[in-house]
């Protein structure tokens, strides 16, 4: 019998989970079989050198890696993707800033500001016309006890009886309701509350209950973006949010964007690891949670719609996606009917079915239609340009009379990736910052008044506008001025926010060459696509009467930073404004209003999507926006 060996996992903050191993596999490759959380936005290539683990007993094979120190390889530090496991190991997982799966955050919807975006988004429907009215109701009836003169089926019965009640003559039982049915019935003395559908065909009876049964009839908006999953609980009767929720993507673990995320499921099994990695370890504690936070049972949800990119998509029903990477680009669908929920074991009710926001491309999707929805840019006259900054970047530009979209490989920056200290817009991330131009002393604001462990997307902006402001950095984002901050090393230098003993980890929290060279990449691809939008149209990004800003980058950023380093095109700053996950916000919209669900299903069909990897010009643009501010600079004039 071969040798086999053992490797103890333990993180930072959760119990030790051991795995057997007859060695030679990778300590990456390992904590994935073992589904130990660890933060790889490479998907192991080790270029990004976040999957840091520590080794503190028996013995790895690691090369020497730049993106560890020498006093860190001392203390047992290595990447887990290139450590080699041969024997008895134990190796401890930080709870680092960029860990992927961010701790499951359920929002309280009394709170005035959850209150006043959603007042807000249901102010702008009602001004496009769409009522809170869908497809979902509930009736009480009180049926005739069966006698032996009265014979007629449970079933029977309760058609005809709510039949009588709303006026609509074709009214069909679920089978799913016949078990119970019943039972509830006789308990309920057949005095009971009866959960609907109505269609073109008429009445569906999904459920019943007694009577005196209160509890909402829910359905959920859920996000599933490439880093982030979001999801509201809500009264599909009145639209009330009940309650909102959010956690990381757990498929992360497989790669911080898209592509890596497609490779990993081309290897054997890799569909059923990514649809799992989803819906197990996903989707199914979000529900969990919320619905156990607002004392509604999880078999009270009848509905959910889901908005995602086009490879989200995919992976969710388990369907191969490698083919929206390869020309011509094209996915397996771009609308489909709603998919019965109950497959999932998501403990929701067994009529329930989850609609899919519609795709319009390859990288544009159910996100970005339902973006679009909710930012109401094909409700005004005026022309304007919805960018979504996520981990992918997608613009749409146009007014009611058309829309044109695009999508740009924008990387991960936004949401964390690709830099090393990155973070989600959560607690302990720098959200704002200011320099000092004769100290280059930082000043920042940091999200939840709390020691700093990381920096998020809006902290990023700042922090490279106000080191190119100060001259710190040249327009190529390289350290060009001395200060205490500034940390010249073999592989760069470091310009570093905060020392180890300011921060809540330890760690100093910084921003090195690299990574304002991948920012830089990012913000190009954002400013190039806008470019390339509106000028195939005979426009210029200056046209714009409103800039609407969608995604997790976080309400704070500064707009003026923004211009200052390229990214976005210098307009009056009263045309900008910033509407939160619109992508949740749309699929909110059309869960609750059947006229927004068919609005939905329209702007998916009328949008336009340009593939800017075929676009002429958009190469050229792009190496022109890879510079602070651009080669361009009267572009960018704040003045």
């Amino acid at each position: 019998m071969a040798q086999q060996f053992t490797v103890t996992f333990t993180p930072e903050n959760g119990a030790a989970v051991e795995i057997t191993t007859a060695g030679g596999e990778k300590l990456l490759d390992l904590a994935r079989r073992a589904s130990v959380a660890i933060d790889a936005p490479c998907s192991g290539n080790g270029s990004c050198g976040k999957c840091r683990v520590r080794v503190t007993s028996g013995t790895v094979d690691a090369p020497p890696s730049r993106h560890i120190e020498d006093a860190l390889e001392r203390e047992g530090w290595v990447l887990a993707c290139g450590a080699t496991v041969t024997g008895d190991v134990s190796v401890t997982v930080p709870d680092i800033a960029s860990a992927y799966r961010s701790r499951l955050a359920i929002t309280d919807m009394s709170s005035p500001e959850e209150q006043r975006i959603f007042a807000e988004l249901q102010v702008s429907a009602k001004n496009a016309g769409f009522e809170l009215r869908n497809a979902y109701s509930s009736v009480r009836v009180t049926l005739d006890v069966p006698t032996l003169d009265d014979t007629m089926p449970d079933n029977e019965r309760l058609a005809r009886g709510i039949a009588a009640a709303t006026g609509v003559e074709h009214v069909v039982v679920s089978p799913y309701l016949l078990a119970k049915l019943p039972i509830v019935l006789r308990d309920a003395d057949f005095s009971v509350r009866a959960f609907l559908k109505t269609d073109d065909s008429g009445v569906t009876v999904l459920d019943i209950a007694a009577g005196s049964d209160d509890t909402p009839m829910c359905g959920m908006a859920i996000d599933i973006g490439t880093t982030t999953v979001s999801a509201l609980l809500c009264d599909l009767e009145t639209g009330r949010v009940i309650a909102r929720g959010g956690t990381g993507n757990g498929q992360i673990r497989y790669g911080a964007d898209v592509i890596n995320r497609i490779v990993e499921q081309q290897k054997p099994r890799g569909i059923k690891r990514l649809q799992d990695a989803i819906v197990e370890e996903t989707l199914k504690p979000l529900i969990s949670q919320l619905c156990e936070g607002a004392n509604i049972p999880t078999a009270s949800v009848y509905a959910a719609i889901v908005a995602s990119n086009t490879t989200m998509n995919h992976l969710l029903l388990g369907i191969a996606a490698q083919y929206l990477r390869t020309e011509p680009y094209v996915p397996a669908f771009f609308r489909t009917e709603p998919v019965p929920l109950g497959k999932y074991h998501l403990g929701l009710n067994a009529t329930a079915a989850a609609e899919i926001a519609p795709n319009i491309g390859s990288y544009v999707g159910g996100d970005i239609t339902a973006g679009t929805l909710a930012s109401m840019i094909w409700n005004a006259d005026e022309l304007s340009l919805f960018v979504d900054l996520g981990t992918n970047g997608e613009i749409v530009f146009g007014n009611r009379d058309f829309l044109m979209a695009c999508a740009c490989s924008a990387g991960p920056a936004f949401e964390g990736g690709d830099i090393k200290c990155g973070m989600r817009a959560t607690g302990g991330a720098i959200e704002a910052c200011e320099i000092d131009d004769a100290t280059l002393e930082p000043t920042y604001h940091v999200f939840g008044d709390a020691k700093p462990v990381g920096i998020c997307g809006s902290g990023l902006i700042d922090i490279i506008a106000q080191l190119f402001k100060t001259g710190a950095i040249s327009g190529k984002g390289k350290f060009v001025r001395e200060s205490p901050r500034i940390v010249r090393e073999e592989y760069g230098a470091r310009y570093i926010l905060a020392f180890s003993h300011e921060t809540e980890t330890g760690r100093e929290v910084f921003i090195d060459e690299t990574d304002i060279d991948n920012f830089i990449r990012t913000k190009g691809a954002i400013f190039s696509a806008i470019m390339s939008l509106t000028e195939s149209l005979g426009f210029s990004p200056l046209d714009a009467e409103h800039m609407i800003i969608a995604g997790g980058i976080g309400s704070g950023i500064n707009i003026d930073n923004a211009i200052t380093i390229g990214m976005f095109p210098a307009l009056p700053r009263e045309r900008y404004r910033y509407i939160g996950n619109s992508s949740l916000s749309g699929a909110y919209l059309a869960l609750c209003s059947g006229g927004a669900a068919a609005k939905l299903d329209e702007l998916s069909r009328s949008m336009t999507y340009v593939e800017l990897s075929a676009h002429p010009g958009y190469m050229d643009q792009f190496v022109a926006a890879c510079f602070l501010p651009h080669t361009d600079a009267r572009l960018f004039d704040v003045n």
